[in-house]
């Protein structure tokens, strides 16, 4: 499959849907459940060993991913707002939550992740917010916008946790 490309049609998730998937320690999809794949319009097929970056639209910065993959191999659960791209072009935002998921002898064996449907006040806050991100990431690569957000973060004197759940439950 080639990659879709970006159409600016926006799918809305309903407000009881929950998209749920599981990936290995890698990032590939083991499990998808039908919202997801219905979001994705794609297939189970078709989403199965692949990496997650699968739905990945490009507007995302990549400070974002950074963080998501530093909290789980950590070992810690995060929340983030995500604009996912769906096989037709067009894309929709989630606010997931990812969590590590482990063996018995507490060894990480993947990600278990769950996303609903984000604040519509709390996407005022994050799009302009990811822009500036992916221009700073433009001009300055990933370290410009890791150390905007932190003094974002800073000024506001939250933590990245505090000031994502804040603004979703606004």
């Amino acid at each position: 499959m080639s990659a879709p490309v970006p159409n600016n049609r926006e799918r809305i998730m309903n407000e009881d849907d929950f998209i749920v998937s599981k990936t290995d320690t890698k990032g590939k999809i083991t499990y998808c459940n039908e919202i997801f794949m219905d979001m994705a319009q794609l297939p189970e097929a078709e989403l199965l060993g692949k990496p997650h970056s699968i739905v990945r639209h490009p507007d995302m910065p990549k400070i974002v991913f950074k963080l998501l993959w530093d909290y789980v191999q950590n070992g810690d659960e995060i929340f983030a707002y995500v604009k996912n791209l769906s096989a037709d072009g067009s894309y929709y935002w989630v606010f997931a939550n990812v969590t590590p998921s482990y063996d018995n002898n507490n060894n990480i064996i993947g990600y278990y992740s769950v996303r609903i449907k984000p604040n519509p006040r709390a996407l005022e806050v994050i799009k302009p917010l990811y822009e500036k991100l992916k221009s700073l990431e433009a001009s300055g690569g990933m370290s410009a916008s890791e150390a905007y957000l932190k003094k974002l973060l800073e000024e506001k004197g939250v933590t990245y946790d505090e000031f994502i759940v804040a603004i979703q439950e606004a």
